[in-house]
């Protein structure tokens, strides 16, 4: 039995911030001088973000206008864990529903009292009762869903989720799994001049995204059949790619190394996925990887042969949402099925994404487009050609 993703929602803080708004935020908290600040503009323009959105409005002001962080020079005291984690239980709700709803209009079989099965992804906030419990009684969810939470696995979550969402609907062909990841990564800035806590800083921000399987595609519209995954860790990386909590907010360590480890693993990774597939690398010409900056995408498309066309969606969220954690290869996946059209029908989609371990994470997924039904409130008939599944 084959798994569906058939609809993706998405949500971001009312919050959006220019890219060089953020860095000139950083050089004051910093303290830096005019070489460093110049060298922090730097960063913060060759990263190919134009923009990100926050929680905090406090990054798109100056000292003496902030309402989060203390409006002193040197921001002392610095914002405690306790005070970071309320501002995310005040804001991770809403930002959640706004998401869920808008993954569950798109797909018009799909309502609050159908859904089975709910799986929450989150790495930077935590708390119990948790989001889980609250969304089931903010979307009137039934109150026996089935509840799941994937939390603190950083960039890679969304894939796990959709291993269990994919692994609940092969058990049960009436299964409708709602995946929500919600980040709200801006929140665990750190005020320190380490390279590491430089490049998290210049990357990271806010988002949720709400994704819909089920063990059928959708009634109408495009579907991602999901045909495989594989998972891999390059051990070397143990120290590189790290998140741990601290007194002063969760510390992201993301060292310059990381590309160079994705390249060494990257295309053993893939062959790994598709050796028992009757798919090549050559055949795919779609892809969805989760932007985890600039230079891991370029060394991706170096080390696989594809292009920066090929590679487009996932530029594009980065452009226009920087690096929201687990949630941004959903964002990738939605623009994806946004542009996919009835001839894409049967193409593989190829999807990675990283995160602390060094893990490294593939999937494979085959487009499924079922005909928009003439009266639209009948669904449209399914037809054999819709999806052929991939032979083991």
């Amino acid at each position: 039995m084959t798994s569906y993703l058939c609809a993706i929602g998405t949500a971001t803080p009312t919050h959006r911030i220019a890219q060089a708004q953020i860095a000139s935020f950083m050089a004051a908290a910093l303290q830096f001088d005019a070489a460093a600040t110049r060298k922090l503009q730097a960063l913060y323009r060759v990263s190919g973000i134009e923009q990100r959105h926050s929680v905090l409005a406090d990054y798109a002001r100056t000292n003496g206008e902030f309402e989060f962080f203390p409006n002193t020079p040197d921001l002392e005291p610095f914002p405690t864990v306790g005070q970071r984690l309320g501002i995310y239980r005040e804001h991770a709700l809403p930002l959640s529903v706004e998401a869920a709803l808008d993954c569950l209009a798109q797909l018009p079989e799909a309502t609050p009292a159908t859904i089975t099965h709910l799986i929450t992804v989150s790495c930077t906030g935590m708390y119990a009762p948790g989001l889980d419990i609250e969304l089931v009684k903010a979307l009137g969810l039934q109150p026996n869903v089935q509840r799941t939470c994937v939390n603190f696995m950083g960039c890679y979550a969304a894939f796990n989720a959709l291993k269990l969402a994919d692994a609940f609907c092969r058990a049960d062909a009436d299964a409708q799994v709602l995946i929500v990841c919600t980040e709200l990564c801006t929140l665990h800035f750190q005020k320190s001049p380490d390279d590491d806590h430089l490049v998290s800083n210049a990357l990271f921000s806010d988002g949720s995204a709400a994704a819909l399987v089920q063990a059928r595609p959708a009634s109408q519209g495009p579907s991602l059949a999901l045909e495989a995954f594989h998972c891999a860790l390059e051990p070397d990386g143990h120290d590189d790619m790290a998140w741990h909590i601290n007194d002063f907010g969760f510390e992201m360590t993301l060292s310059s190394y990381v590309p160079k480890l994705i390249q060494r693993g990257i295309r053993q990774l893939t062959e790994r996925l598709l050796q028992n597939l009757p798919v090549q690398l050559a055949d795919i010409h779609s892809f969805a990887i989760h932007p985890g900056g600039r230079k891991i995408l370029e060394t991706i498309e170096q080390e696989l042969g594809i292009s920066r066309h090929d590679n487009r969606f996932a530029y594009k969220v980065l452009r226009e949402y920087g690096n929201m954690s687990s949630a941004t290869v959903l964002f990738v996946l939605r623009e994806l099925m946004q542009n996919l059209t009835p001839a894409d029908a049967g193409a593989p989609v190829l999807s990675f994404a990283f995160g602390p371990g060094l893990t490294l994470e593939a999937m494979l997924l085959q487009v499924c487009y079922q005909p928009v039904a003439a009266n639209a409130s009948q669904p449209a008939r399914q037809t054999e050609a819709a999806h052929q599944p991939l032979a083991y």
